[in-house]
């Protein structure tokens, strides 16, 4: 989705998602190679006006790295609240982190970032469009890159990631969650 604020100092809502993948010897950080920006990225993108945050980055997961909600693991604090407790409400993952970016001098994304976990290859193919260029990089790799390469709050939220959140979180089934509103 194109950007929907184009005056001067608006917020688009996007969202971000951070991938860890830990089959392997070593956990490996999924990053894309943006196609207008030239940095290597999470997968993420703009929330449809029709869309939660959490829809929103279930389809951009979906488009952009291939994976489906049944394979996919979120990391959650232990200590957090329970759909049974708010049945009147849906709940939704609670993100890793949110922030705010400027895109241009007078443009800006409030991006909600999740924190998941795979183990296993993708089930379908990338969208039409998107970044071919998918690497899974370890922390070592991460830490490696030239700031070229990779945007420095995207290093530091993955190296959180490796160095404490997979450790600290618990992983829940993606299923767990809705997408509906």
């Amino acid at each position: 989705m194109p950007h929907i604020h184009t005056a001067p100092n608006q917020h688009d809502h996007t969202v971000t998602g951070y991938v860890i993948r830990t089959d392997g010897d070593q956990p490996r950080a999924l990053l894309h190679l943006h196609k207008k920006l030239g940095k290597l990225l999470p997968p993420g993108g703009h929330i449809e006006l029709d869309e939660t945050p959490w829809a929103a980055m279930l389809h951009e997961l979906r488009e952009e790295a291939g994976y489906d909600a049944g394979q996919l693991l979120v990391l959650q604090p232990t200590l957090r609240m329970y759909q049974a407790a708010m049945p009147e409400v849906t709940l939704h993952p609670q993100p890793l982190l949110m922030n705010t970016h400027d895109i241009t001098p007078e443009h800006y994304h409030s991006d909600t970032c999740y924190a998941l976990v795979v183990r296993e290859d993708p089930q379908h193919e990338l969208a039409a469009g998107e970044s071919m260029d998918v690497r899974w990089l370890t922390r070592d790799d991460i830490a490696a890159l030239p700031s070229e390469q990779i945007w420095d709050n995207t290093r530091a939220s993955y190296m959180s990631l490796f160095d404490r959140f997979l450790d600290e979180w618990e992983l829940v089934p993606a299923s767990e969650f809705s997408a509906g509103k």
